[in-house]
């Protein structure tokens, strides 16, 4: 873990924007950065789910991770909405089980969860059923998310410098330099 946290001020001190603010957030952000990273190394599939804020946050993610100029393996990443269109329907513990178990025999080497957005939307109620999942949320701070504030005017900027230091991660992780 140490390792990584140093990893990840050496990273965050390279940016050429202002990232400063995230070098006292690096230890809230390192356990998740690396439970995260690790599933995806692992060949766990990512089912990403944004508030309707942020979707536009959520198709840029969808567009960059997997770029062929990235010139690395592509990650199983796709947006749950879409896979699933039905979503914003459902609203049971029952429903939220049923989706789970259809989840489940569609991604047989496991999934999670990346959910970025507020913290009390319909999708909160299934994405908050399990701790494995990686959470950006905004406006609330439960144990083993990475919080934000939606009135922070730099917010847009702060989740786009978080994807990049989660793609330099992850590509870190994948070419054995952390």
């Amino acid at each position: 873990m140490q390792k990584l946290l140093d990893w990840t001020l050496r990273a965050i001190r390279e940016e050429r924007s202002d990232f400063s603010w995230m070098e006292e957030r690096r230890f809230d952000w390192t356990p998740l950065i690396r439970s995260a990273v690790e599933k995806m190394i692992e060949g766990q599939t990512v089912l990403l789910l944004t508030d309707s804020k942020r979707q536009w946050f959520g198709r840029y993610i969808l567009g960059a991770l997997n770029a062929p100029e990235n010139k690395r393996p592509f990650f199983p990443v796709f947006p749950l909405e879409e896979i699933f269109p039905n979503l914003p329907r459902i609203q049971s513990p029952q429903e939220i089980e049923i989706l789970e178990d259809m989840l489940e025999i569609s991604f047989p080497n496991n999934y999670f969860f990346w959910y970025i957005g507020e913290g009390d939307t319909p999708y909160t109620k299934i994405v908050y059923r399990s701790e494995e999942n990686f959470l950006w949320l905004l406006d609330e701070e439960i144990p083993g998310s990475f919080s934000l504030s939606a009135s922070d005017p730099l917010l847009d900027i702060k989740l786009l410098q978080l994807y990049r230091l989660f793609t330099r991660t992850l590509e870190a992780t994948l070419f054995d330099e952390i």
